[in-house]
C-alpha cells in the first residue's frame, strides 16, 4: 500500500528519516526529525505504506484510533503531541525517555505518583488507553516523569458510561501491576484491593477472548514477547547463546533484538571475550551448526555491562543495538560507567540506522559535568 500523494508530499518536504524503531503488520515506526511551524523538532513517524494487504483494514482502524486519541490528548502533557496527521501517516512528538522494562524504576515512588497523575488526566479527558499491560507503552522520561505512548488501542468517550468506567478501571489496574513489580512496598491498601478485584469484563476476557487473541497475535502476527523481538528473540536467541558459549574463548554472551529495515527483526549478539577476531570464528561455527539463523550482528567486547547482581544490563545493550544512543546517558550511574561503555559504542556494528548526534550526546553531558 503506497501513501496518498498528499501524505507523501508532506513527508518528503518535512520529514528527515532517522532510526527504525519498529515494523510489524500494522505499521512502520521511525524516529527522525520533523519541520514544524516552530522549527525542526524530533518526532516519531507511523506510516502504513509497508503493511501487507491482508492486515491493512485493521491497521487503518488502529491508525485512526491513535490519531483521534492524540488529537484529544494534545495539551495534556502525558504523552506525545500530534505534530501532523495525514490519511495513512502521522507524526507525533518524540518523548525523551526509555520504556519501563528498560528503565526498571525500582523503588521510584515519584515515578508511580506521576504515572497515576498522568492516567487521571487522560481519563478526565475521556480517553482510555487500553494497552497499558505492556511495559513498553509506559515511558520513564529524562525528567523522571511518567509518559504514555502507542495509542492504537485507545478509546475516546463523550460520557462517563459504564464501558468507560470499566476501561478506566483496567487502565489503573495495569498501572498498579507495574507498581507491584517495581515498588511493591508502596502499594496502599486501596490499591491492593484494586489489584485483587478484576472487572467482570477482564475476568471473562481472561477465560475466553485472551486465548483467541494470543492465538492470533502469536500465531499469525508473530508477536511473542514484550520487547518486540518476536519468535527470534524468544525461540532462537537461547539456542544461539548456547552455541556461542561452547567456544572456550567466550566468557559470556547476551543477545538482544532490534528493528531492521531488511528483515524486520534482527538479533545482535554481544560476546564477552578478549580477541575481536573471534567474531569470524563464531560466524563460521554458527553456520556449521546449521540450526537457527545466526545473529545479524556479533560484537566482541572485553566486558559486558553488568548490574549489582552480576547480570548483563540488557536494557543498555538493547539501546546500543537500536542506535538509541542518546537515551543511554540518563541510565549511566558514574563516569566509570560512561568510560566503560564508550568502547562498546565506538565499535558497535548496527550503523545502518543512526542519528548524527549519537555519542556526542554523552560527550556533551560529560563536558557539562566537567564545567560544573
Amino acid at each position: 500500500m503506497s501513501l496518498p500523494k498528499d501524505d507523501a508530499a508532506t513527508l518528503s518536504a518535512r520529514w528527515s528519516q532517522g532510526v527504525l524503531l519498529k515494523r510489524d503488520v500494522f505499521s512502520t515506526v521511525e524516529r527522525g526529525r520533523f519541520r514544524s511551524a516552530d522549527g525542526e523538532v524530533e518526532g516519531v513517524l507511523r506510516r502504513l505504506d509497508q503493511v501487507p494487504f491482508w492486515s491493512f483494514g485493521l491497521a487503518l482502524h488502529l491508525f485512526w484510533r491513535e490519531r483521534r486519541a492524540l488529537m484529544l490528548a494534545r495539551d495534556l502533557d502525558v504523552g506525545p503531541k500530534l505534530l501532523w496527521a495525514g490519511r495513512r501517516a502521522l507524526v507525533r512528538g518524540f518523548i525523551d525517555g526509555v520504556a519501563l522494562h528498560l528503565a526498571k524504576p525500582h523503588g521510584d515512588l515519584a515515578y508511580f505518583r506521576s504515572a497515576k497523575a498522568a492516567l487521571r488526566k487522560l481519563h478526565r479527558a475521556g480517553i482510555c488507553h487500553n494497552d497499558l499491560a505492556k511495559e513498553q507503552n509506559w515511558l520513564v522520561g529524562r525528567d523522571g516523569r511518567a509518559y504514555l505512548t502507542d495509542f492504537q488501542l485507545a478509546a475516546c468517550f463523550k460520557t462517563r458510561s459504564r464501558l468507560f468506567r470499566i476501561a478506566a478501571y483496567e487502565d489503573l489496574r495495569h498501572l498498579l501491576k507495574h507498581k507491584r513489580s517495581y515498588a511493591p512496598e508502596a502499594l496502599t491498601p486501596k490499591e491492593r484491593k484494586v489489584l485483587a478485584r478484576k472487572s467482570p469484563f477482564a475476568s471473562i476476557w481472561l477465560k475466553t477472548g485472551k486465548k483467541v487473541y494470543q492465538a492470533i497475535t502469536r500465531g499469525i502476527f508473530n508477536f511473542t514477547d514484550r520487547e518486540g523481538g518476536g519468535r527470534r528473540l524468544v525461540n532462537d536467541a537461547p539456542v544461539l547463546v548456547d552455541l556461542i558459549r561452547r567456544n572456550p574463548e567466550v566468557r559470556d554472551t547476551a543477545i538482544v533484538a532490534f528493528a531492521d529495515r531488511r528483515v524486520g527483526v534482527g538479533l545482535y549478539a554481544f560476546v564477552e571475550a578478549d580477541q575481536s577476531a573471534l567474531e569470524k570464528t563464531l560466524r563460521s561455527e554458527l553456520a556449521a551448526a546449521k540450526g537457527v539463523k545466526p545473529p545479524e550482528h556479533i560484537q566482541v567486547v572485553h566486558a559486558l555491562p553488568r548490574d549489582a547482581a552480576g547480570k548483563p544490563r540488557t536494557e543498555i545493550l538493547q539501546l546500543v543495538a537500536m542506535n538509541q544512543v542518546d537515551l543511554i546517558e540518563p541510565m549511566m550511574r558514574s563516569d566509570a560507567d560512561r568510560e566503560f561503555l564508550k568502547d562498546i559504542l565506538e565499535q558497535r556494528k548496527n550503523l545502518r540506522d543512526r542519528f548524527n548526534f549519537e555519542v556526542a550526546e554523552m560527550d556533551q553531558a560529560s563536558a557539562k559535568r566537567e564545567a560544573s
